[in-house]
């Protein structure tokens, strides 16, 4: 028996039990790690340099791109570390620090992706309307409001989850510290606070997705009432990459945290936190710059001028 107060370190799930199983985790978490540091690199250099992706629109992908860097950073690279050091070991304030920057950087996404819904149904909904309720005051204050309701949350959840006595031990069935794996250690009937906390924080997670929906269901019935097909064309390119991004973020994180307790296990619990915390970071850019003309052309000329410079 053991309580939070007395606890020094916790035990991750190790990916595996032999050294070349572990270098190869590692080989594989360094690529996506520098693949999401790279895409999302050139995203948030190309927006801030270039003036005319000086829009609303780039602005948050801007903003996107440096929540995906945190919740990446957050995870990967102490799951790195510890199999090249052959241990599992984290500390509790390690913990601690990592549980509060992965919800603070997963809400704030969630919250930005909520506003960029918004944007798009400014843009193409009420476009004579878009320089009045997009404005840069707007986009800032909208942007403010999405991390600090991340920072908001992420200060009450690992409060909560914290302050719960811990009598099962010190072993998180998690590569890195998550709240539903904690709350699993902690004594019987002590976890209801946290648990209350988290069904409000599904409601306002369930309230922005219903919000998103909606918002797509009129973006897409205004752009299939215009009448040429490269407006439509136009239109569709502009909202495709964040649905995109909204039905990775969403899809994962729903199955990660809805899933039935008869199908959990160590392993798939395993592979889902990957999809959901891992992959998205990396493939966002590569998302948002695949059916983009403007960001592709500012991509271009970042490199050339890298090149030039190099020569």
């Amino acid at each position: 028996m053991s309580n939070s107060s007395s606890l020094n370190e916790f035990l991750l799930l190790a990916f595996a039990n032999t050294r070349n199983v572990r270098l190869l985790h590692f080989s594989l978490f360094l690529g996506i790690y520098l693949a999401a540091l790279l895409g999302n690199g050139l995203i948030i250099t190309a927006v801030a340099c270039d003036h005319h992706l000086h829009t609303p629109m780039y602005f948050f992908l801007l903003n996107l791109s440096l929540l995906d860097l945190g919740t990446i950073s957050t995870t990967v690279p102490k799951s790195m570390a510890n199999s090249l050091r052959d241990t599992t070991a984290i500390s509790y304030s390690g913990c601690t620090a990592q549980v509060f920057f992965f919800v603070f950087f997963i809400l704030a996404e969630y919250s930005l992706l909520t506003v960029m819904a918004y944007d798009r149904y400014v843009a193409i909904c009420r476009p004579l309307h878009y320089g009045t309720l997009m404005g840069s005051r707007a986009c800032v204050r909208m942007a403010a409001a999405a991390w600090a309701s991340g920072f908001l949350c992420a200060l009450l959840h690992t409060a909560n989850t914290f302050s719960i006595p811990l009598c099962q031990g010190n072993t998180v069935d998690q590569f890195f510290c998550e709240i539903p794996q904690i709350l699993k250690l902690s004594c019987a009937e002590s976890y209801l606070r946290e648990l209350g906390l988290v069904v409000v924080s599904m409601c306002l997670g369930f309230g922005c997705f219903i919000f998103i929906v909606l918002s797509y269901v009129q973006i897409f019935t205004a752009v299939l009432r215009i009448p040429s097909e490269q407006g439509r064309h136009k239109a569709f390119s502009m909202c495709l990459p964040h649905l995109a991004v909204v039905f990775l973020y969403v899809s994962t994180a729903m199955f990660a945290y809805l899933k039935p307790p008869s199908l959990s296990s160590p392993a798939l619990d395993l592979v889902v936190a990957v999809l959901y915390a891992v992959v998205p970071p990396a493939l966002n850019p590569l998302i948002y710059s695949m059916r983009n003309k403007e960001l592709k052309d500012a991509l271009r000329k970042l490199l050339q001028l890298v090149i030039v410079q190099q020569q």
